[in-house]
Parts: C-alpha cells; structure tokens; sequence
C-alpha cells in the first residue's frame, strides 16, 4: 500500500507548525529556554535556512514511516510480498489482495484512530529515548517531559491526518 505522498508532505509539515506555537513564549518557549539555558540572542545565530531545511527532510522521513503505523492495512501487503504474482496485475495473490481491501481498506482509517496511534508513538517511543537522552546530558526532568509532550501532541496530529487522509 502506497501512501499519498502529497499528505505525506504535508503531515511533514506538522512539526514545524506545532513547535512555532509549541516552544513560543505563550506555550512552552520560556521554560523550554530555561531548561535548556538557551537565550533569544543565542537561539537567533542559529543558521535558519540549515534548521528548517534539514527539518523538513528529517520530518518527511518521519511521516513517510509513520504512515506504515498508523494505517494497519500496509501489514496486510507485508504478508504476501514473497507470493508468486505479488505485485502483477491480474495475478491470483493481487485478486485475493484486491478483495480484502475492497470490504477492509477504510477499517480504521479515521482522524482519531491515527492520533490515537500516533501518541502511542510518542509516548511510548519518544518520551523513553527523550527522557534517557536528557538523563545522560544531566537535563532536568521537566525538559524531558517538556520535549516529549511536543512529540506527542506532534505524532497525534501526524497519525491523525496521515491515517485520515494518507
């Protein structure tokens, strides 16, 4: 199962919309800055266009896996990819695969089916190697629990729009 690369690109782009409102002063931003020691002055010499680019690479990448769990109809494929005629058209295995997805391709392709895969991946995931991370570089835990929560909030609407749509 292909995903469409247009939603994927877009979810990609979900990262970045959510830290501007995550980390920003209203949100998060002043006690992220604290827990980090970082300062408006020291965050502004950061070479922008590096930052955003390879962000927007590193979040595609990302996205594109995602895909794979929050839509469990790609483990279906996974089963037959050694059958004989896997991937000609026509072929027996493609017509069984064909019929399955017909009655079950839309089971659990909703916004809240993604979201809800999707924050298990951050919790269950990226609050375990954010928290191990920060541990070793003697953060605090509130930094931890602070990047973790973006993660979160961020893989939930990722899974949701890429389950829903993708």
């Amino acid at each position: 199962m292909i995903p469409n690369i247009l939603i994927v690109a877009l979810a990609a782009l979900v990262p970045i919309v959510v830290g501007f409102l995550y980390y920003s002063p209203i949100a998060f931003g002043n006690a992220w800055m604290k827990s980090t020691g970082l300062t408006k002055e020291k965050l502004e010499k950061g070479n922008k266009a590096l930052i955003f680019g390879v962000t927007l690479v590193l979040s595609f990448i990302l996205s594109f896996f995602l895909f794979t769990l929050v839509v469990h109809q790609t483990d279906y494929y996974s089963l037959f990819v050694a059958e004989p005629g896997f991937n000609e058209e026509g072929s027996e295995i493609m017509t069984q695969i064909g019929a399955f997805m017909d009655q079950y391709g839309d089971y659990y392709r909703t916004f809240k089916h993604g979201a809800l895969h999707g924050g298990l991946v951050g919790g269950f995931v990226g609050l375990p190697i954010l928290m191990i991370n920060g541990l070793f570089e003697t953060r605090s835990l509130k930094y931890g629990f602070i990047n973790a929560g973006y993660w979160v909030v961020t893989l939930s609407l990722m899974g949701g729009i890429l389950c829903q749509w993708g």
